[in-house]
Formats: structure tokens, C-alpha cells, sequence
């Protein structure tokens, strides 16, 4: 079974974003083994001193596969992303760790790092929030390979 790490920088701290995520954490379990890691967010030194703080933890985590979620990263449809995780699961990934950074971003060697980088869009969205937007479109993503009706 693939393992799928996300690696997110500060807590889901409010109840409606943890249920959130807890659903699709359980909805994946049947596709794979999902791992969330939460680093702590940096002092606020100045950004590049934040950065590199929370750089510190990041890189520590990661294992597999590394896909960032970036705003200059590559955008995809829910099909297209599909397509990418059977490509690395039939090209012998057996895990994938995706990152996403703090309120102003991650350091250039957090990027340096990853394998590849995905946008959701040029919009900004809570960092919380985009981890339940991220385990959807996992969930979703496993839906599409296997040809169940969740993908409309």
C-alpha cells in the first residue's frame, strides 16, 4: 500500500478543519496509508529567518517522493493529478510526501528539495484549509483510478 505524508507547517487547531481532514484521512485508508505531520511555525525574526526555521523541520520529514504545493508550480486538472500519482505508483513509488509551507512561504532549499512543485491556482487560500483542499483531491485522485463514481 502507498504511504502519503503531508507535511504541513503550523496545527489544525480549529474543530471544523480537523473533522475535515479526519473524513478524508478515513476515506483514504482504503487506498493508502496517510501520515500528517504538523512542524511548528517559525519566529517571526524577519522572513528569511522564518523561513529557514521552519526549513529546519520540514526537511527532517521528508521521505519519498516530494511534491511542494507552490504557487509557481505547475497547475493541473483532478484527472491530470490522478494520472501523476498511478504514474509514480506504477513507476515503483511506494510514497509521496507532500509539503505545505507557512504563511510566507518556504526557503529555497525546502524547494530545492522537492521533485516537483503543485499550485492549486494563482489564489491565496489558508494554509489550513489548503490541507483539507490537498486530502480531497488525494481522495479524489484514488477515486478516478479506480473508477468509482466520486468524480462527477
Amino acid at each position: 500500500m502507498i504511504k502519503i505524508n503531508i507535511v504541513a507547517v503550523g496545527r489544525l487547531k480549529d474543530d471544523f478543519y480537523r473533522a475535515a481532514a479526519d473524513e478524508y484521512v478515513k476515506r483514504l485508508s482504503r487506498f493508502a496509508e496517510v501520515k500528517e505531520e504538523e512542524c511548528p511555525e517559525g519566529v517571526d525574526r524577519g522572513e528569511e529567518s522564518l523561513k529557514n526555521q521552519e526549513a529546519e523541520q520540514i526537511l527532517k520529514k521528508l521521505r519519498g517522493y516530494v511534491i511542494l504545493l507552490d504557487i509557481g508550480g505547475k497547475n493541473c486538472s483532478s484527472e491530470e493529478f490522478a494520472a501523476k500519482i498511478d504514474g509514480l505508483v506504477s513507476g515503483g513509488r511506494s510514497e509521496i510526501t507532500f509539503v505545505i509551507g507557512g504563511s510566507r512561504g518556504v526557503s529555497e532549499r525546502v524547494k530545492a528539495a522537492a521533485n516537483e512543485k503543485l499550485s492549486f491556482g494563482k489564489m491565496t487560500f489558508p494554509h489550513r484549509l489548503m490541507r483539507v483542499m490537498l486530502l480531497e483531491q488525494i481522495y479524489r485522485a484514488f477515486t478516478i483510478s479506480a473508477g468509482l463514481p466520486y468524480h462527477k
